[in-house]
């Protein structure tokens, strides 16, 4: 642990508990990914919705690195603004999550990252296979967007969110991957779970060898056992990271 960390042990004046809350989980996903080695310097973002303010959400400044992000030092934006770097914020990543935001009521948490993984999987016209017991969790649950350039322009908002659909997760073609959760759990999760999808099916197409592709109707089967696994019993990881993060540097929370 860091020991000249100082961990925030009040809500600061002005922000509400749930807010205060919604800061605390974003900034440990922020170090959760940096810690899995999927940030890029200062590039690609993280966002939550501010609670009791449905279009204003939290993402981070754009000079920071992943590891300097704090619960008191994330910026809050309007998801209807126009906004780029001099307001404190990176554009492309303004555009994609307020447009997430915008257009999927029930997300109030995105996760978004152009890994070298993400990016191979990205580049593949067949897309996330079935040979995984983490790729299960995406079984007719993902979807794929063209490759269009750096998501500046806002009209792409649109398009990104028909790729999306219902899904909680999307792969960005030749771009990266995103994920999309209704807490910082579960966008963070499903993260983790395409992450090591990708990482593993790139290890197997690797071989030259036969993949053993697993039948739909499995695939279905395990894709709603993971839904009751997160509605009960998975819920206790979230907290479990969060000692993770404190041991590491709990400075996130400040």
């Amino acid at each position: 642990m860091n020991q000249h960390a100082k961990i925030a042990t009040a809500v600061p004046t002005g922000i509400s508990p749930d807010e205060w809350q919604a800061r605390t989980d974003l900034a440990a996903v922020y170090r959760l990914c940096a810690h899995y080695g999927w940030d890029d310097l200062i590039y690609n973002h993280c966002s939550m919705r501010v609670p009791g303010e449905p279009s204003k959400f939290l993402m981070k400044q754009h000079e920071l690195l992943w590891t300097e992000v704090t619960a008191s030092n994330l910026r809050k934006v309007d998801m209807n603004d126009d906004l780029d770097e001099k307001s404190g914020v990176n554009r492309p990543g303004f555009t994609l999550h307020g447009g997430v935001m915008k257009g999927r009521a029930d997300v109030n948490c995105a996760v978004h990252v152009h890994t070298e993984t993400g990016m191979a999987l990205a580049g593949m016209k067949n897309g996330l296979r079935m040979v995984s017991q983490q790729a299960l969790r995406f079984y007719q649950r993902i979807g794929y967007h063209p490759y269009e350039g750096i998501t500046e322009d806002f009209s792409e908002r649109e398009r990104i969110l028909s790729a999306l659909g219902s899904h909680r997760a999307l792969v960005l073609h030749n771009h990266g991957l995103l994920t999309v959760g209704k807490n910082a759990r579960e966008a963070f999760i499903l993260m983790k779970y395409l992450m090591s999808a990708a990482t593993i099916q790139l290890k197997m197409e690797a071989t030259g060898g036969e993949l053993i592709e697993i039948p739909a109707a499995v695939c279905e089967k395990v894709a709603v056992q993971y839904q009751t696994h997160d509605a009960g019993r998975g819920s206790a990881d979230w907290p479990a990271y969060l000692r993770m993060m404190d041991q590491l540097d709990p400075g996130y929370r400040n």
